[in-house]
């Protein structure tokens, strides 16, 4: 089903929780990577703190906590633990493939991954090919979610007004960045990360309408674009 090109020239999809079954698996090689390293946390209390946030940010988070900083190389260490989580364990969000067939509207991935391990995660779930090139992270702007910085870098790549652009996000910081971007978001609340209640957190982050299956996603566009 082609989206009604009523008010939306591009939509921006976040990578973790809403194209790829991510967040508990990158949860867990994040918990146990601090914990190695003398920052005890479970994956429930990553989960809590970071969802949504670039290592490079919770890094600094947890560096301002604590007076001391994580070794130079934590960032590698903990992109890698992550992409060897991913060669066994990783799965598309269900029915995402059609889903992006479905879209008829441009394209494109604002992550707050690095290049690396997006990529990584959309070739494990099949998914890299149907997106490429068009992909972005938080690395190639100067402040990660939840500032705008990358929703706006992604439009601008783009060419697409930022006020014309729908994002599609499972976090309460990638909805206050894409809203302070000045776009319209829906939440996504369908990955085996969201607890009961969390359509409830993202609707009221700002977001314009919630779903947590995936093959509601063109009329829902549809119907917010007609508004």
């Amino acid at each position: 089903m082609q989206v009604p090109d009523r008010k939306f020239d591009l939509i921006i999809f976040d990578c973790d929780g809403v194209l790829v079954d991510s967040e508990t698996v990158s949860c867990r090689a994040h918990a146990e990577m601090l914990t190695r390293h003398g920052y005890p946390i479970t994956a429930d209390q990553v989960l809590d703190r970071f969802l949504g946030v670039s290592d490079r940010e919770a890094r600094l988070a947890i560096e301002a906590e604590t007076g001391r900083a994580l070794p130079a190389d934590f960032e590698t260490l903990m992109k890698q633990a992550a992409l060897d989580s991913y060669k066994d364990e990783l799965r598309p969000i269900p029915h995402m493939v059609e889903t992006i067939a479905a879209i008829q509207l441009p394209k494109c991935v604002a992550s707050s991954g690095t290049p690396e391990k997006i990529r990584h995660g959309l070739t494990c779930a099949g998914l890299y090919d149907l997106l490429a090139p068009h992909i972005f992270s938080a690395v190639q702007v100067e402040r990660g979610k939840p500032a705008p910085d990358l929703f706006l870098f992604a439009a601008e790549r783009m060419n697409a007004s930022p006020d014309r652009s729908v994002v599609i996000e499972d976090s309460i910081p990638g909805i206050t960045g894409a809203r302070a971007a000045g776009m319209t978001v829906l939440g996504f609340h369908g990955g085996s990360h969201c607890r009961p209640g969390y359509a409830d957190r993202l609707r009221a982050a700002g977001a314009a309408a919630v779903f947590n299956d995936m093959r509601e996603l063109s009329r829902l566009i549809g119907q917010v674009g007609a508004n």
